[in-house]
């Protein structure tokens, strides 16, 4: 795992379509804005264990 450290309104490139923006910092919560093409899903850990726990089924 790679673990970087940003400053709120700095962003990290992921490959030349995907950035992550940290937004916000307050207190124990951190927002992000995630650009990214249409055709990659985006979703937070926990849903995305629902959906592939659902089309494992």
């Amino acid at each position: 795992m790679l673990i970087l450290t940003r400053k709120e309104g700095e962003t990290i490139a992921i490959g030349n379509e995907i950035t992550v923006t940290v937004i916000a910092v307050q207190g124990g919560q951190i927002k992000l804005g995630i650009q990214a093409p249409m055709d990659v899903p985006v979703h937070r850990e926990e849903v995305w264990q629902r959906l592939n726990a659902s089309v494992a089924a």
